[in-house]
């Protein structure tokens, strides 16, 4: 979610603020979209490259979901206050339950499977898995292709990206933003070395599996023509290396972060959208406008025509700026959280129904705080209703009862 920011967070905060060393991983799994470590995987599905647009594959991609607070867990300061908030003891790894969830499953990805989720965006970090190089602890990259598999082998779209890598907490760990302003060459190499491993792990998979560039940077120390130059230049560099590392990533369709992935500043002319030889980039964007109702319950109630207005001309500039042009847009994450429900359900299902209008595809962060991870039902059944409503074009809520 949002970039670990040394800023003070609210009590109510109500989704988490949260957009080591080791041996280079090798080898190639036997089982591309089988499960790791198993000899009972499910059968992968073709790892095969289909003569489709990106917009195309957008637009096939649906209803959208993240496995937020799972692999993107990391030692970080969360509140603002120069402590690390979760830490693991010395001598021990962290894991993906760090932040309270308990561990990804391959039923969980069935149980959303059958609730009508086609896509999910698995955010990983690597901080705490790295070395200065940029060499992955082999079990740590294991892990992350099991649960990539869990939903690659239901035939689910798979996103998978570098996320806290980023964040604004460089004293415990984040790496990306200050260091490409401060040590730009070796930050840029140990990018390359993090991805070159990702890219040759799973460079056998179809196309249902996409690799995102990063997760809401930018490099406001720079100035900004120098911030935004930054960030082409890091997209750029991504897409080459993806290009260059073989198998299917030739031709895989490529995640593309927007400016913070805020919708406004990406659509500002300094973004660049990277140059590609196959023409086979998507751009990402995310939505929490009005971050106090998205995110925290401060403000409880959303609705208002000028809060319609708002979202509507935040998507039209999506529109103009890139759909119209043949760029797609999948926003990688949004979120409704205040304690009104008819609120939280109205501003779901005007948003997804913008998404759905537009060819974007819509990916809800969840923390855990929707989709309980032990029994994969839904906290707020109505919210995935609304999901569907909206993306479908269907008729449903017109206004809020709050607003």
């Amino acid at each position: 979610m949002k970039k670990i920011f040394p800023v003070l967070l609210s009590a109510t905060l109500t989704v988490s603020i949260l957009s080591a060393c080791g041996n280079m991983a090798s080898g190639q799994p036997e089982n591309p979209g089988g499960e790791v470590g198993t000899e009972a995987s499910l059968p992968a599905p073709e790892n095969t490259m289909r003569d489709i647009s990106s917009m195309e594959l957008v637009k096939d991609m649906g209803i959208g979901w993240n496995l937020g607070d799972t692999l993107d867990v990391c030692q970080a300061d969360r509140d603002g206050d120069g402590k690390v908030n979760e830490h693991v003891e010395d001598g021990k790894k962290v894991d993906e339950t760090l932040w309270g969830n308990p561990k990804a499953t391959r039923e969980l990805f069935s149980a959303l499977k059958e609730d009508g989720i086609s896509s999910v965006r698995i955010p990983v970090t690597w901080r705490d898995h790295i070395d200065e190089a940029g060499n992955i602890d082999v079990e740590w990259l294991d892990r992350v292709q099991e649960v990539v598999d869990y939903a690659y082998s239901q035939d689910m779209y798979v996103l998978l990206n570098v996320h806290h890598d980023g964040g604004g907490d460089p004293a415990f760990g984040a790496w990306i933003i200050e260091g490409m302003q401060s040590d730009k060459e070796n930050t840029m190499n140990r990018y390359k070395n993090l991805w070159n491993q990702i890219t040759d792990r799973f460079k056998d998979y179809g196309d249902k599996l996409v690799f995102e560039s990063a997760n809401e940077i930018a490099f406001e120390g720079s100035g900004k023509p120098g911030s935004y130059a930054l960030l082409n230049e890091l997209n750029q560099t991504f897409v080459d290396l993806v290009r260059a590392s073989g198998g299917n990533n030739d031709k895989r369709h490529l995640l593309i972060a927007g400016y913070w992935t805020d919708i406004a500043a990406t659509c500002d002319s300094l973004f660049k959208m990277p140059d590609d030889p196959v023409g086979r980039c998507i751009l990402s964007v995310h939505y929490y406008t009005p971050w106090e109702f998205c995110t925290t319950n401060i403000h409880n109630t959303w609705g208002t025509d000028a809060e319609v207005k708002q979202m509507e001309d935040l998507y039209g500039k999506l529109k103009t700026s890139f759909v119209d042009k043949g760029v797609p847009v999948i926003v990688g994450e949004y979120a409704a959280s205040g304690n009104d429900k008819a609120s939280c359900i109205f501003f779901i299902e005007k948003m997804t129904s913008l998404c759905g209008e537009y060819g974007i595809a819509p990916f809800y962060w969840d923390n855990g705080g929707q989709v309980d991870r032990n029994t994969y039902e839904w906290r707020t059944p109505e919210f995935l209703e609304a999901m569907k409503r909206g993306y479908n074009g269907e008729s449903g809520s017109e206004t809020s009862d709050a607003a």
